[in-house]
């Protein structure tokens, strides 16, 4: 049934038509930004959003957080950075193993896998586990990044992609 009775009134039921960020707190929004931008995204915007609307939305009440919206290069994704000023932050999930419950990680492609992780290594990115090739497919590897944020990388060496895969499993 595409349309639905909402107080009275019948509406026809609303469709997906992106995602459009995905949202990380950090401690340091500079230094966050240079190393999402060493990856590779571009820096859309930095803003400040802040007072009890912004709360109402949050559930957080009266806030202030600085953010800085970065793109893919392709301008279909983005990542929210968000620095929270009020209220402060109350818990911190950075070094949660990867088979905890919640937001874990973000994965981006890469074009030069070693080349890459060579360079946030000098921004102080760590290897969690090791560089693996999964078959003919990728490269992948999952780092430690600015502030301990877990980060996927994968560098695709044909033309075989995840989506192939899972469709033909």
């Amino acid at each position: 049934m595409l349309e639905k009775l909402y107080k009275g009134i019948t509406m026809k039921k609303s469709k997906l038509l992106q995602m459009h960020n995905v949202g990380i707190v950090v401690e340091s929004l500079d230094n966050a930004i240079s190393f999402f931008t060493e990856i590779g995204l571009k820096l859309e915007g930095r803003s400040m959003v802040e007072g009890e609307w912004a709360g109402r939305v949050t559930g957080l009440g009266n806030q202030s957080v600085e953010i800085a919206m970065m793109a893919t290069p392709d301008g279909h994704s983005r990542l929210e950075l968000s620095r929270f000023i009020t209220p402060t932050v109350i818990s911190d999930h950075r070094t949660a193993p990867v088979n905890s419950l919640g937001y874990l990680r973000i994965m981006f492609t890469v074009d030069n896998i070693d080349e890459l992780v060579s360079r946030l290594t000098k921004h102080g990115a760590r290897l969690v586990g090791e560089m693996v090739q999964y078959e003919d497919v990728y490269r992948l590897c999952y780092i430690r990044g600015h502030e301990g944020l877990l980060i996927g990388l994968a560098e695709q060496l044909g033309n075989k992609s995840a989506t192939d895969i899972l469709e033909n499993s």
